[in-house]
């Protein structure tokens, strides 16, 4: 099976690694020279995909693939890969699977109640109504193709080298306090799975919240990870006092409970972290967070 990604960025990489031997042909877009020769050095074949242009070989990688993995935000209030290249993917002769990683922020604010894939999207952001329309876009196009169209809402991604216990070890953690707020999170191993359990059993046009079993206080995971590594957690902050960027602020404006039944009973997955506590256990013992970073 070959396998072309819209953006080798740091999930979709955490997926190769662990599934990568499961393609024939491996092929992807990165932004930059640098990234090229990056990626061609781990044995991808890497082309070049930005706003100024793209590597015209990449519909000749369209034309091949059997699966394509779309993992880039939209740019402009649009989907650069369908603005590009939507003839292109229609037109594939061997494409069966498509899958488009969006987020759970099209659900936007639920007030702390739980949301699954029949909750109408209600997104509060400008990027979050950008993405919704990019599901809409794709959706429209399996409709008309003869590949599956699938559409991944991840919850906020965690894996090795970003987590709580590297921001605990190099002193960048925080603990900020909004009183009810909880987050669903996913490690990127079991973005994985459920990209590859997807991929095998692939139904028309289907959506999948990608999130954990246990939506909690960000504060929480801080305060563990800091347990984990026998140190003092951060004081906590009132959100109401906390310096933070725009964009981090707008993450405190949804608050919900995201529901994952259907990546179980629709692709038989059983998460490997149901929660933050396992997936920090297990990269504590892979060693992350032991030696600050400098």
């Amino acid at each position: 099976m070959n396998l072309f990604v819209f953006g080798l960025g740091y999930s979709v990489c955490q997926f190769l690694s662990l599934y990568g031997e499961r393609f024939t042909q491996i092929g992807g877009t990165v932004r930059s020279p640098e990234k090229v020769r990056a990626m061609e050095a781990e044995g991808l074949q890497a082309y070049r995909f930005d706003s100024a242009g793209y590597d015209p070989r990449i519909l000749d990688q369209i034309a091949r693939a059997d699966a394509l993995l779309v993992s880039v935000p939209t740019v402009n209030e649009a989907d650069p890969v369908l603005e590009h290249f939507s003839e292109a993917i229609a037109s594939a002769p061997n494409l069966r699977w498509v899958g488009y990683l969006s987020t759970v922020g099209v659900y936007g604010n639920a007030d702390g109640n739980w949301v699954d894939e029949t909750t109408p999207p209600n997104p509060a952001t400008i990027r979050s109504r950008d993405r919704i329309a990019a599901e809409q876009e794709w959706l429209a196009l399996g409709e008309s193709a003869p590949f599956a169209v699938q559409i991944f809402r991840l919850a906020g991604i965690y894996g090795p080298g970003r987590n709580a216990l590297v921001k605990v070890a190099d002193g960048t953690a925080r603990s900020i306090v909004k009183k009810g707020q909880v987050f669903n999170r996913i490690h990127t191993a079991d973005i994985a799975q459920i990209l590859m359990a997807s991929i095998e059993r692939a139904s028309p046009n289907a959506i999948y919240n990608v999130a954990d079993d246990e939506p909690g206080p960000p504060q929480d995971v801080i305060a563990y990870a800091a347990e984990l590594l026998g140190r003092e957690p951060p004081p906590e902050v009132p959100f109401e006092e906390a310096d933070m960027t725009p964009m981090a602020r707008s993450f405190y404006a949804d608050n919900k409970r995201v529901r994952n039944t259907r990546i179980k009973t629709k692709l038989g997955v059983t998460l490997r972290y149901p929660s933050y506590r396992e997936g920090l256990q297990a990269l504590l013992e892979a060693g992350e967070g032991h030696t600050p970073k400098h």
